[in-house]
This record gives C-alpha cells, structure tokens and sequence, in this order.
C-alpha cells in the first residue's frame, strides 16, 4: 500500500511539475524589433527574452542586456510610450535547455567566449550548476545573480 501512494505521489508531482518544465519564449511577432537596438527578433530566438507588463501585455528583447536596459530605464521607455505600464515580471530562456526562466532566479555568466546579437552579454542558466557548467566549456569572468545585474554593468557591456 506505502508503494502505491508512494508512486501515486510522485506521479502527480511529476504531472504538476510537467506543467511549467517545457515552457519556451515563443516569438509573439514574426516581424518584431527589439526596443534597444532595433534588431530583428526572429533572427535570435536563442537569446528571446520577455517582459510582461502589469496590463498583462508582453515585449520581447533581443537578449538580456537589452531586456536589462528597459528593465533599469522604465520611466524613459513609459515617457516615450515604448511601454504601455509598468514591468511586472522578466523571463529569459536558459541557454542550455532554452527553457523559459524567471529572470530573478536565473544566474547570469559574465564574460565568456559567447557574443550575443549586440556584442558582449550576459548568458542566463536556470541552475548555478548550469551555469558553472557552461564556464567550463566556454570561459567566463563571474556568474551573477539578477541583483548583481546593475546599471553599471550594463552599461559597461555596451560600450
């Protein structure tokens, strides 16, 4: 009887857990532009990130750095209508799996060989492990949380 709830138990954690596991970035706009740097989306899927705004509406970034340079400048992109309201959540996709991830849990590896569609990035992992990982194969300076991820930095990834 203990085997059979046991395996009941894991059964429908696993169908719960199935349904946020498998979730990826879907391109909204086959024609979009990224707000930053006015880059064609579709051709960087790999590196889509998502805001949703608090009216519930999404925008999609080219990658991290520019997600961050909305993220960090809201009041310039409301003044100049960019963003219809306010962010209330930020997705990226782990560059591994390309799973969608909540960008204030994802790690971040700083400084690696990868060069994103702007130039110099920040390569989002949904695990620290993940991203260890990856330095390994591909270098890297630092992995960093998303409270690291300051204005300073991206800047300086923009120069």
């Amino acid at each position: 009887m203990k085997k059979i709830i046991l395996s009941l138990t894991l059964c429908i954690s696993m169908g719960i857990a199935g349904n946020t596991f498998g979730t990826k970035i879907m391109l909204l706009d086959q024609n979009a532009t990224d707000l930053v740097y006015q880059m064609p989306l579709n051709q960087y899927k790999k590196w889509l990130c998502e805001v949703e705004l608090k009216n519930k509406k999404k925008v999609q970034f080219v990658s991290v750095k520019s997600m961050m340079q909305a993220y960090h400048h809201q009041e310039y992109f409301r003044k100049h209508q960019l963003l219809s309201a306010p962010i209330e959540a930020l997705y990226v996709q782990d560059f591994i799996s390309g799973e969608r991830v909540d960008a204030t849990k994802a790690f971040y590896v700083f400084g690696s060989r990868i060069v994103g569609p702007h130039g110099d990035d920040l390569i989002p992992f949904s695990s620290e492990q993940n991203a260890k990982l990856f330095m390994m194969k591909n270098g890297g300076t630092k992995i960093l949380p998303f409270a690291k991820l300051h204005k300073g930095l991206i800047k300086y990834l923009d120069m």
